[in-house]
């Protein structure tokens, strides 16, 4: 499904799904390098593993699953000192 087809609360959800997988990669990034390689492909492998579901109640509660887990990750990253 191309952007042009898209209808508003799809561009809509399709911008916050995007705005979720850079600021994940953005904190992974700041893993130490052991982790960080690991850490950057399993969040893609998430992303990669919902990219067909088209189903909008799943959508909200992986979009809200995922800042939880990238809140997580972010504070445990700052108590390492990351």
């Amino acid at each position: 499904m191309g952007v042009m087809s898209l209808g508003l609360g799809d561009f809509l959800v399709r911008a916050r799904v995007l705005k979720l997988y850079r600021q994940s990669i953005r904190v992974a990034r700041r893993a130490p390098p052991p982790s960080r390689a690991e850490l950057i492909l399993v969040i893609r492998q998430e992303f990669d593993n919902n990219r067909s579901c088209n189903d909008k109640q799943r959508i909200r509660f992986l979009l809200s699953e995922g800042r939880e887990r990238l809140k997580g990750l972010d504070e445990m990253l700052d108590m390492q000192g990351h």
